[in-house]
């Protein structure tokens, strides 16, 4: 009988950005930074509610043109400034499906090579539908430190 639990989607994106890490850690901690890139294309993150030390919890919506919400929220597992976070996160519409991401950032040359790496999906749909969403995300996130 094997004990091994079955191995759950996952994805991982790298990006280098010209700027030092604790810049790149601040686009992901500070709620009015977060509201900027958080959502791909035309979405937009109208909450970005932010605990940010472990242990702490999280809250963004994000809303798309026809005005269909995308509310997820989560815990801080792991904090250590300008390097790690790890948090959960959790759809309200399916709460049961929690995922966990983390960023992991090291300073690169002239910047920054962040690492995020979003697990334990549900299934591989939607491991898909959350690499389309972190990917257009990036997109706008990159403006940041252009």
């Amino acid at each position: 009988m094997s004990t091994a639990a079955a191995v759950k989607p996952s994805l991982t994106i790298k990006r280098h950005f010209k700027a030092p890490p604790a810049k790149v850690f601040a686009a992901w901690i500070d709620p009015e930074k977060v509201k900027r890139w958080m959502g791909p294309g035309e979405v937009k993150a109208v909450l970005a509610d932010i605990d940010a030390r472990s242990g702490g919890r999280y809250h963004w919506i994000m809303q798309a043109p026809d005005g269909e919400q995308h509310d997820v929220s989560g815990v801080y597992r792991e904090f250590i400034p300008n390097e790690k976070l790890v948090f959960t996160w959790a759809w309200k519409s399916t709460p049961e499906r929690e995922s966990l991401v983390t960023v992991t950032l090291k300073s690169d040359g002239d910047g920054t090579l962040m690492t995020l790496t979003h697990e334990q999906f549900f299934d591989d749909d939607a491991r898909d539908r959350h690499n389309k969403g972190w990917e257009g995300a990036m997109l706008k996130f990159e403006k940041l430190f252009a």
